[in-house]
């Protein structure tokens, strides 16, 4: 093979791979990653997103940390209670990357860190508080850690937003005896509201049973009322009567006739009773003829 063929292939590699190279040194940052970048083994700058040239040889990335919201579900942890009972608590921990620098050089294996961070904040936390405190005081719990943490993490560039127990396993027999607790409040509230609603329903049928009686006395009440006004009624016409009669008598002048008249009629009401003796006054001496006929009459009545 002729020389320059040879010159011209090797001359054809070396572009090829200065080509190649300069391919590979144009680096493309995605939304919400963020590179960091180091020339000669030292910190030289952090890439945002956009398209930047690494520099062959002297550049070098050395890491790419991504800066969404990122969620960290830990498994279950042994934590003993303030009244030592042991129990298994698993974490969710939500966070964010805001220094990339800090978070690639501020510690080592970060997610590791965390984790192991989040399980001794637990406990400690856990530790001073009792086992009913710590079932009832979740919200507690988690603002309590997700400030530690945040303030123990700011070195490594780490934001921690929120922090979930998701899980709080009893031991067994802590389980049973809890469940037993709730079955015996739960029976406890059925026979307190079966004994209120009992209660209730006398009450009301008591006070029912007043009503009744007081509406019945009302109307007992009312019912003597327009008899008596009746009865009054009747006695004030009987009497307006009687003196209507009177007056009209009076108005009229009867004379001496007339009033022996209605003397003898008064006699024969008197005859009409039990009695068996009747005086009969002297103004009647006049009329002793009419009195001896009504005295017949009287005795020719049939007794009653």
């Amino acid at each position: 093979m002729p020389a320059q063929y040879i010159v011209l292939i090797v001359f054809a590699a070396i572009l090829l791979f200065i080509l190649i190279v300069l391919i590979a040194s144009i680096k493309i940052v995605r939304q919400a990653e963020s590179f960091v970048v180091e020339r000669l083994g030292k910190y030289h700058a952090t890439w945002g997103t956009g398209v930047h040239f690494l520099v062959p040889i002297l550049n070098h990335i050395a890491g790419i940390v991504s800066l969404k919201e990122q969620v960290l579900d830990f498994p279950p942890q042994p934590v003993i209670t303030k009244d030592n009972v042991t129990m298994q608590i698993d974490t969710v921990i939500y966070f964010q990357i805001t220094d990339p620098k800090n978070y690639i050089y501020g510690v080592e294996r970060p997610i590791n860190a965390i984790e192991n961070l989040t399980a001794t904040t637990l406990r400690n936390i856990i530790g001073e508080i009792d086992l009913d405190e710590a079932l009832t005081s979740r919200e507690f719990i988690n603002s309590k850690m997700r400030t530690i943490l945040d303030d123990a993490t700011d070195p490594w560039g780490v934001k921690v937003i929120r922090v979930e127990l998701k899980n709080i396993i009893p031991p067994k027999d802590i389980r049973e005896a809890m469940e037993k607790q709730m079955r015996a409040e739960r029976e406890k509230r059925e026979t307190v509201l079966v004994a209120e609603g009992e209660k209730q329903a006398l009450i009301l049928r008591a006070e029912g049973y007043k009503e009744s009686k007081i509406l019945e006395a009302e109307a007992d009440k009312k019912a003597k009322i327009l008899a008596a006004e009746a009865e009054a009624e009747a006695i004030r016409v009987k009497q307006q009567a009687e003196a209507d009669g009177i007056r009209f008598i009076n108005e009229s002048k009867p004379g001496p006739e007339l009033l022996q008249i209605k003397s003898l009629e008064a006699l024969v009401k008197v005859a009409d009773g039990q009695s068996t003796k009747i005086i009969i006054p002297s103004e009647l001496q006049s009329v002793a003829s009419i009195a001896t006929t009504i005295s017949e009459i009287v005795k020719e009545k049939p007794k009653k």
